[in-house]
C-alpha cells in the first residue's frame, strides 16, 4: 500500500528527479515508511510506501533480473503466493517476497493480459526499457485511484490529484463543466475530475505509452449473464463459500490487522469470517456520536458490542462530537475532490481511531450494491403496488407527497421523506426512478442554481445506464452503482481518508470473484418479497443472530442535516453567503437562499445539496485560493464563534 506516480516525456526530454521527489513529499502521508523513484530519460516512476508485506525487501521500484523491466504498485495482490509458485516453476527468480514483484514477472510471460490473473485492489505503473513503454492500471472494481494529466510535452500520472499540482506549470484551475454533473450526484464521476486539465482513469483500465503514442482500453467489465436456473439453496452455499475465500485472502499481512464493525450486516459478516480464520482475537473499531436525538439515530454502537461479543473480538470503541468545522478543510485537502456524502468524515474518525493499533484494517464496502442493500432497490416492488390503486388515488397520492415535510434526522419526519421520494418516482420509467433516488439535486434544480450552466458536461449516468445492458432491474442497478457511486464516491472516500492517517483498508466484500457470483443472481432472489438482502441473509443465518441480520438499516455517515440547522448554522451561512456566492460566479443566490430556508423549514432535506455547496466552497478556498486547511478552518472556527456570541 503506497502512492504512486510518474512522469513520461511526449516530447523526449529527460524527466527530472527533483519532479517525482516533488509529488512524492505531497503523498507522504501515504507512504511513510519508504520513498524510491527511477528515471530512465524520458519516464520516471515513483513511490511513497506503507510496509505491510515483506516490510525489509519491499521497496520499489522494483525490477526484474536484468533491469529491464521496473514497477510502482499501490495496494495488495492477494492471490500473489499462487501466482509466485506458477512462476518460479516457470523459470522465474524472485529478489523479494513482496506481492508486487509477481507483477513484474507475470507481465513478462504473458504481457498485458497479465492484470486479468491479479486477485487484488491496485493501481501500477510498469516502465517496458525493452520496448520503451509505460503501462499504468487500475483495479477491477476502481478501489485504488488513478489521476492522469497530459499536454503535449508530457504525461504524468498520480494515486492523488494534488500530486500533479506540485509539477512546473500545473495550476489548480476549476473545470466548471464538471460542477453541474457534481451537484447532480454529489461526486465528480470518472472519468472527470474536478480539476482542469486532470482525469480519473477509470476501473479496470489500461493505459500505454509507446513511441509517442497513448492508448487507453478497457479489460474487465461486470458480466451481464443471469444464470436463473440455481436454487435458493445452490445460491446460498456460493455466497457463503466465495465470501469466506474473499475475507480469508485479504487477511494477508504481516503487520496488525483488524476489522471496521458498525453493527450492520456487511461489516459483521466481515468479522465473523475473520474470527473463523485466526485462533487470537480480532481487533474491531466502531465510532457513535454523542448528542441529541439526531445523534442517536446514527449511533450503532449497541449493536457493534453485540457483535463484538459474539465473535469473541477485542473490541474498541469511541463516542465523538467531532470538531467538523476544523475537520472539513483538513479532510477536503485529503480528499482532492469535494463531495456531499458526510461517510468521509466517519471513516476519517474511526480510522484515525484504529490506526493507534493496526495498519491494515477490513470493512465491509460493498455489500449493500452486491446483494440489494439500499432502500432504493425497492423502487421497483413498491411501484408495482403503487401501480395498483386506482389512478385518481395515484394522482391525489402524487400531488399530496410534494407537500410532505422531510427530515433524515428525525425518526418520523425520515419515514415521510423517503415516502415523499417512493411515491414522487413512482409514475417514473425505471432508470428515472433509480436516478430521483440517486441524486442529490434533480438536473432542474442545478441548471436554476447555475449562473452560466456550462456545455460538456458527463452525464455519468445515462452512460452507465446506456452499458448496463438487458439485465432484470435490480442488476441493472446494480451495475450502474459499480461505474458510479461505488468507485467515484464510497471507495474513493474509503481510500483517501483511510490513507489520510496512512492505514490500509481492504474490501472483501468486493473481491471481483465475489461481485461476477452476485452479478449473476437474478433479482427476484437476491431481494424478495420486499426484503432485502434475502440471499445473502440466508447465507449468514446460521452466523449472525436474527436482530442483526434484520434490524433497519443506517447509513455510515453524520448527523449533519441536524448540524446544519443548529451549530454549524453559522458555517453554513458563511460559506454561502451573497458576497462569497458573488465572488465565485457560479451560482444565483436567491436559489440558494430558498435551498437554505427549505431545509431549516423541513420542507425538504437538503442535507446533500447543502453539503454539496458548502464543500465545493471550502475546496475552492483550499485549491483555487492556495490556502492551507488550518488557515480555512481558523476563519470558519472565527464566524461559528462569534455568531455564537
Amino acid at each position: 500500500m503506497c502512492g504512486i506516480h510518474g512522469i513520461y516525456r511526449l516530447d523526449g526530454q529527460a524527466v527530472e528527479a527533483a519532479q517525482l521527489s516533488a509529488m512524492g513529499r505531497v503523498t507522504s502521508h501515504r507512504g511513510p515508511d519508504d520513498e524510491g523513484l527511477h528515471v530512465d530519460r524520458d519516464c520516471g516512476i515513483a513511490m511513497r510506501r506503507l510496509s505491510i508485506i515483506d516490510l525489509a525487501g519491499g521497496h520499489q521500484p522494483i525490477s526484474n533480473a536484468d533491469d529491464t523491466l521496473w514497477l510502482v504498485c499501490n495496494g495488495e495482490i492477494y492471490n500473489y503466493r499462487e501466482l509466485r509458485t506458477e512462476l518460479q516453476a516457470k523459470g522465474y527468480r524472485f529478489k523479494t517476497g513482496s506481492d508486487s514483484e509477481v507483477l513484474l514477472h507475470l507481465y513478462d510471460a504473458e504481457g498485458d493480459a497479465f492484470v486479468h490473473r491479479l486477485n487484488g485492489m491496485f493501481d501500477f505503473a510498469l516502465w517496458d526499457a525493452r520496448r520503451r513503454r509505460l503501462l499504468i492500471g487500475r483495479d477491477r472494481i476502481g478501489v485504488k485511484p488513478l489521476y492522469v494529466m497530459q499536454d503535449s510535452r508530457r504525461l504524468a500520472f498520480a494515486t492523488e490529484a494534488k500530486a500533479l499540482l506540485a509539477l512546473p506549470g500545473v495550476q489548480a484551475e476549476l473545470d466548471r463543466s464538471t460542477v453541474a454533473g457534481y451537484l447532480h450526484l454529489g461526486y465528480v464521476a470518472a472519468p472527470e475530475c474536478i480539476f482542469k486539465g486532470i482525469r480519473k482513469l477509470p476501473p479496470a483500465t489500461l493505459l500505454a505509452v509507446e513511441g509517442g503514442k497513448v492508448r487507453e482500453w478497457r479489460y474487465w467489465r461486470l458480466p451481464e449473464r443471469i444464470e436463473r436456473n440455481v436454487s435458493d439453496a445452490e445460491w446460498i452455499e456460493r455466497i457463503r463459500a466465495q465470501m469466506e475465500t474473499s475475507v480469508r485472502m485479504q487477511m494477508v499481512s504481516d503487520v496488525p490487522i483488524g476489522a471496521f464493525l458498525s453493527g450492520g450486516v456487511d461489516s459483521s459478516a466481515v468479522v465473523g469470517f475473520m474470527a473463523k480464520q485466526t485462533s487470537h482475537p480480532v481487533r474491531t473499531y466502531a465510532i457513535g456520536f454523542e448528542g441529541g436525538a439526531a445523534e442517536t439515530l446514527y449511533n450503532e454502537l449497541p449493536y457493534a458490542r453485540q457483535v463484538a461479543q459474539l465473535f469473541g473480538t477485542q473490541h474498541r470503541e469511541i463516542v465523538v462530537r467531532p470538531d467538523v468545522v476544523g475537520l472539513l478543510p483538513r479532510l477536503l485537502w485529503h480528499m482532492d475532490e469535494p463531495v456531499s456524502d458526510t461517510a468521509f468524515l466517519t471513516t476519517y474518525l474511526v480510522s484515525e481511531f484504529a490506526r493507534q493499533d493496526v495498519k491494515v484494517i477490513l470493512s465491509g464496502v460493498g455489500g449493500d450494491e452486491l446483494f440489494g442493500g439500499y432502500r432504493r432497490y425497492l423502487g421497483a416492488h413498491y411501484a408495482a403496488k403503487f401501480h395498483r390503486l386506482p389512478g385518481w388515488v395515484r394522482q391525489l397520492a402524487v400531488s399530496a407527497a410534494q407537500h410532505l415535510p422531510s427530515d433524515r434526522h428525525s425518526g418520523m419526519l425520515n419515514k415521510l421523506r423517503l415516502a415523499k421520494g417512493f411515491i414522487s418516482s413512482a409514475e417514473m420509467h425505471a432508470d428515472d426512478r433509480y436516478r430521483s433516488y440517486l441524486q442529490v439535486m434533480p438536473r432542474d434544480d442545478v441548471a436554476a442554481l447555475l449562473m452560466r450552466p456550462e456545455a460538456g458536461g458527463h452525464d455519468a449516468l445515462a452512460t452507465a445506464f446506456r452499458d448496463a445492458g438487458t439485465q432484470d432491474e435490480l442488476n441493472r442497478m446494480f451495475a450502474v452503482d459499480a461505474e458510479t457511486q461505488l468507485p467515484d464516491d464510497l471507495l474513493l472516500l474509503t481510500d483517501k481518508m483511510s490513507m489520510a492517517v496512512s492505514l490500509e483498508c481492504r474490501v472483501p466484500l468486493l473481491d471481483h470473484d465475489l461481485v461476477e457470483l452476485a452479478a449473476a443472481i437474478p433479482a427476484a432472489q437476491k431481494v424478495r418479497d420486499g426484503q432485502l438482502k434475502h440471499l445473502m441473509k440466508a447465507a449468514l443465518a446460521d452466523m449472525l443472530p436474527q436482530d442483526i441480520l434484520h434490524r433497519a438499516k443506517r447509513g455510515f455517515g453524520t448527523p449533519m442535516g441536524a448540524w446544519l440547522k443548529r451549530e454549524l448554522a453559522p458555517m453554513l451561512r458563511q460559506l454561502l453567503a451573497p458576497e462569497v456566492v458573488q465572488r465565485r460566479g457560479l451560482f444565483k443566490q436567491p436559489v440558494i437562499d430558498r435551498l437554505v430556508a427549505d431545509h431549516e423549514a423541513n420542507r425538504i432535506d437538503g442535507t446533500d445539496a447543502l453539503i454539496a455547496l458548502m464543500n465545493l466552497e471550502i475546496w475552492s478556498r483550499l485549491y483555487l485560493d492556495r490556502r492551507e486547511p488550518a488557515d480555512v478552518a481558523d476563519e470558519l472556527k472565527g464566524h461559528v464563534l462569534a455568531r455564537a456570541a
